[in-house]
């Protein structure tokens, strides 16, 4: 099955409108066929009965006979309908009624016609052989003894009334023999298609299982999916890959309206295949794409599945993996670096206890002092960094913590202004709640020191991206961050100021990822943001 087939099939089960009729209804649905079958055969016999008068009946009473007859049949075959739809009594019960009221009516018709000469006793095999297939093989053979008999009792009638001789019983037997023949028949081929339509359900269950998990596969993966058949037409993405071009259209869609780029670039793949494709940029979200084509089959001219990975994603992951490596390594010197410090600390304070009245000791004392106290704060900034595992997060409600931080960060960094923060009720992240305070107020405290310090210029907003994570931005109106300095703003020692470590951004971040969250600079036209990514609740998943 190819992943265009997989896709279509999985895109429908969900909201198939059409239910496969179960084995109960088909049953009775083929009951009903056989009967309008019989009504139709009966009334045709009934029409044709001025042509048949002449050529086939010996008497009028014979004649009228038929006509009798046939309308006994046919007020039957009415009353059947009754029955069929109520669906009493059962239908096996139903069933051998209808096959033996045909029994009695065509070996009636036999009687009438002349017995076994008139050849209408073939009729019966076809009876018996619908009554067979829909009655999936069961009481098959009790119908052909039934019909047996009657033919037995009819040609035994006749030979008492002279009118046949003994030797036409051997017609009647092997009609008779005909007549076990095909309920044989019948009772074989209704137990073979018992076996196909219970393969057939078997590999339907399958075929629905193996779609919902190719498309539950298809969600899971991390990079953007996408099935492109031969066309150049898209059958099918994830969620990730709508999110990677902005939009999730409607299937098929041409991939040329959606991602120019990609399209060009995967036909030239088609035609050379051993070449590398090149990055796409996605017209709407105008986001750097690095495609990768799987054939789904042999042939490079078929489907094709498309990978696209967030190349922002991968600098990013790139970025974690060397800082995760350099924060080893800092905190690893950090510990060296804590014992001779304190050695300088308290040799620089005896310093300057002997120091007595000289100024200019006292001066490189006080140097000496102040560098090893910036130290000292970079070294626990370090060290808290490295403990940043021991965590213990939380469901929070944004709308009450934030009204709770924002009260005493203004009491503690004596901000005078009101810090508007426009959050909605149902706001909850899961995180530590230690943590997040650290976090904020770091990025408050930074606000607060770059903005104009007017009514406004420092302010909070959550917010719901499109991937249902809550985003928590924290904008002032200062300065905005340099472009060139916006690559290395949470790196480790990356600071603007000589009194700074450069370690505040940087271990925050590192924060925000231990609680899954992200932390990022987002520029805008006036000012400066700093925004939280959030991770996704698990009552909010799905």
């Amino acid at each position: 099955m190819t992943p265009r087939q997989t896709a279509r099939r999985a895109e429908r089960a969900p909201v198939a409108p059409d239910r496969p009729l179960s084995a109960v209804e088909v049953y009775w649905r083929s009951l009903g066929l056989l009967n309008a079958f019989r009504l139709a055969s009966v009334i045709a016999l009934l029409a044709s009965s001025t042509w048949l008068m002449p050529l086939a009946f010996a008497s009028q009473a014979a004649w009228t006979a038929f006509l009798w007859l046939s309308s006994i049949y046919t007020l039957a075959g009415l009353a059947f309908i009754a029955g069929i739809q109520v669906r009493r009594p059962s239908f096996d019960v139903q069933l051998s009624v209808h096959a033996t009221t045909d029994i009695l009516f065509l070996v009636s018709l036999v009687h009438l016609f002349g017995g076994m000469r008139s050849e209408l006793g073939i009729l019966l095999l076809c009876y018996l052989a619908a009554a067979g297939l829909i009655a999936r093989g069961r009481m098959t053979l009790f119908h052909a003894a039934l019909a047996s008999v009657a033919l037995l009792i009819e040609h035994t009638l006749r030979v008492i009334e002279g009118v046949a001789e003994v030797d036409d019983y051997t017609s009647v037997v092997l009609l008779c023999l005909a007549c076990f023949a095909v309920a044989w028949s019948a009772h074989r081929l209704a137990r073979y298609a018992r076996e196909s339509e219970a393969l057939a359900q078997q590999r339907g269950e399958d075929l629905q299982s193996l779609a919902q998990l190719n498309a539950r596969i298809l969600q899971d993966v991390s990079d953007g999916v996408m099935v492109v058949d031969s066309q150049g037409d898209m059958w099918q993405c994830n969620d990730q890959a709508a999110r990677l071009i902005g939009e999730r259209p409607d299937y098929p869609v041409p991939l040329s309206s959606l991602l120019p780029d990609l399209d060009r670039v995967l036909r030239e793949w088609r035609e050379d295949p051993y070449t590398p494709p090149g990055l796409v940029q996605a017209a709407t979200t105008r986001k750097t794409l690095r495609p990768r084509f799987v054939p789904a089959s042999f042939t490079m001219t078929g489907d094709i599945l498309v990978y696209l990975e967030d190349m922002d994603r991968l600098r990013r992951e790139s970025q974690q993996l060397k800082l995760a490596a350099l924060g080893r390594l800092t905190a690893n010197l950090a510990h060296e670096i804590r014992n001779p410090l304190g050695a300088i600390s308290h040799a620089a304070q005896l310093l300057d206890e002997e120091a007595g009245g000289d100024a200019l000791t006292r001066r490189l004392t006080r140097i000496i002092g102040d560098n090893a106290a910036r130290l000292e704060r970079m070294v626990a900034d370090v060290l808290e960094l490295n403990r940043r595992d021991r965590l213990q997060r939380v469901h929070i409600r944004l709308a009450d913590w934030l009204e709770v931080f924002l009260n005493d960060v203004r009491q503690v960094e004596d901000i005078p202004i009101e810090v508007p923060c426009d959050c909605p009720p149902e706001a909850e992240v899961y995180f530590d709640a230690g943590h997040l305070h650290q976090v904020l107020w770091n990025l408050v405290r930074n606000g607060w020191r770059y903005c104009s310090k007017a009514p406004g210029s420092l302010t909070l907003a959550v917010d719901r991206g499109d991937d249902g994570r809550w985003r928590l931005d924290v904008r002032n109106d200062g300065p905005p961050v340099p472009v060139d300095a916006q690559t290395q703003l949470f790196e480790p020692f990356f600071t603007t100021e000589s009194k700074g470590t450069g370690l505040g951004l940087y271990i925050a971040r590192e924060i925000c990822a231990a609680n899954s969250a992200w932390l990022e600079y987002v520029p805008v036209e006036e000012g400066a943001c700093f925004r939280i990514v959030f991770e996704v609740n698990d009552g909010e998943k799905g």
